[in-house]
């Protein structure tokens, strides 16, 4: 076993002590915190629009480059969801000067790889390599993201593969609440489209996908962020030589939802299942909001980590499931919070009536000093291990930047998480945690579980 394998064991043996004992105690109360200090970071812009963000960090000879588009399924039409997931997944299929193989055997050679990934707003083209290799892979991605051959072949294949993806979760109860959960809240807008039909995939062209990639990327659009190590000047040069006459393209569409949540309970018939999935949740505020702060402090304390109350309370104590969670999820000037637990059939009304139980306790009366105190500590620890790599400092770079929130976010972001008080978290609680607001999608066996609902509110079928 090599050295990296022994320090990645003793640190995975170590996370789960520490989640072992928090289960049973309060976190102890933590040092004096300190504030996050940005790494020297240089910016720059080309005359297309195209961004460039590069932070040197850390000690190993690697450098890790994200390049960042606006676009996403937002910018879907109606009748293509998914066409986003399968142009990106493409665009690593080939260029005009080489096929996937050569694509994956010229990072590799680099000592790297390449990757890409899509969320409802945001498309990312990731790479790693030896830092010698920073300007190389630079020239890598641009091939990539500039030059698309979208190979007929690759896309039929892809098609299949997402078939199977869209027939498999169409069994899971988890992907049949969260999908049902965005329909409600989200209605007509793309947010509220997880799943295409089998109809819709199987009408998916080459022509469609080409479509869309036209329609959609271009550099107004991006943003790289660089972090590692590197030669900047030689960055920059290679970033100048390879995109600075990629067409500007589109301005980044802003197509801000307008959620609605009412309580009511949908109700998902999964005829003899052991067990229901409850998903519950509600519009709350986003990244650019003051509450949001003292929002993220609720949340972690309601449900959020492993000593959460809603944790607490029907795991540890109750017994109902093993992983509650909660979280909050943003998009830009939107978000949402939502409660999750996949819990014995038997005690669905039950679970139901602890969650709330606990949301109406954190509303009646603020949490104790100790306990806050807890979750600060938690919280902060965590902020540390989200900024202790290069791809961590880029999520936090793209997040702050994607909110328009300033750097103060960052760099104020552990002192902020200590000024929230216990006021503070009932305040919010009051304020956006509203029973009467709350969606309720429920998916388990409806004969079992019907009767157990009803005292919750309207029951949808």
């Amino acid at each position: 076993m090599n050295r990296y394998k022994i320090l990645t064991s003793i640190f995975l043996l170590f996370i789960f002590l520490v989640i072992g004992y928090s289960q049973k105690h309060q976190p102890p109360e933590g040092g004096k915190p300190k504030d996050f200090r940005l790494p020297q970071k240089q910016e720059f812009s080309l005359d297309n629009g195209l961004k460039v963000t590069m932070v040197p960090y850390g000690v190993v000879p690697k450098v890790t480059i994200q390049i960042k588009i606006r676009t996403g399924n937002l910018n879907e039409p109606p009748e293509e969801t998914w066409i986003a997931d399968l142009t990106l997944d493409l665009l690593k299929e080939g260029t005009t000067t080489r096929d996937a193989a050569a694509i994956a055997e010229a990072a590799a050679n680099m000592g790297g790889s390449i990757s890409t990934s899509v969320s409802p707003e945001v498309s990312t083209i990731s790479g790693e390599a030896l830092s010698e290799f920073g300007s190389d892979l630079i020239a890598l991605l641009a091939d990539i993201i500039r030059n698309p051959a979208f190979p007929e072949k690759e896309f039929e294949r892809l098609k299949k593969d997402y078939l199977r993806h869209l027939s498999i979760a169409k069994t899971q109860p988890q992907s049949l609440a969260q999908e049902k959960f965005l329909q409600v809240l989200y209605g007509d807008h793309p947010f509220g489209r997880v799943f295409p039909t089998e109809e819709m995939l199987f009408s998916y062209t080459i022509q469609k996908v080409k479509n869309f990639y036209k329609e959609n990327f271009g550099a107004r659009r991006t943003h790289i962020y660089i972090a590692g190590i590197f030669d900047g000047k030689a960055m920059k040069k290679a970033i100048e030589e390879a995109f600075q006459d990629w067409n500007s393209g589109p301005e980044p569409l802003i197509n801000i939802p307008k959620p609605t949540s009412q309580r009511k309970i949908y109700l998902i018939d999964r005829p003899g299942a052991p067990q229901s999935t409850l998903y519950i949740g509600l519009p709350v505020a986003d990244p650019s909001l003051p509450e949001y702060m003292a929002l993220q402090v609720t949340n972690t304390l309601l449900g959020g980590y492993f000593s959460s109350r809603i944790t607490a309370n029907i795991r540890e104590d109750k017994g109902y499931t093993y992983s509650p969670r909660s979280s909050i999820t943003s998009y830009y000037r939107n978000a949402f919070w939502l409660q999750v637990a996949d819990v014995t059939t038997a005690v669905t009304g039950a679970s139901l009536k602890e969650i709330f139980y606990e949301i109406n306790r954190l509303q009646n009366e603020a949490p104790s000093l100790e306990e806050l105190r807890g979750v600060q500590n938690y919280m902060a620890g965590n902020f540390v291990l989200r900024n202790s790599s290069p791809t961590g400092i880029i999520s936090q770079l793209a997040f702050m930047d994607f909110h328009g929130l300033g750097e103060s976010f960052l760099t104020n972001y552990v002192k902020n998480i200590y000024a929230v008080t216990p006021e503070n978290v009932q305040m919010v609680a009051q304020q956006f945690l509203k029973e009467e607001n709350m969606i309720i999608v429920v998916v388990g066996d409806k004969k079992q579980i019907l009767e157990q609902l009803k005292p919750f509110g309207e029951v949808v079928l």
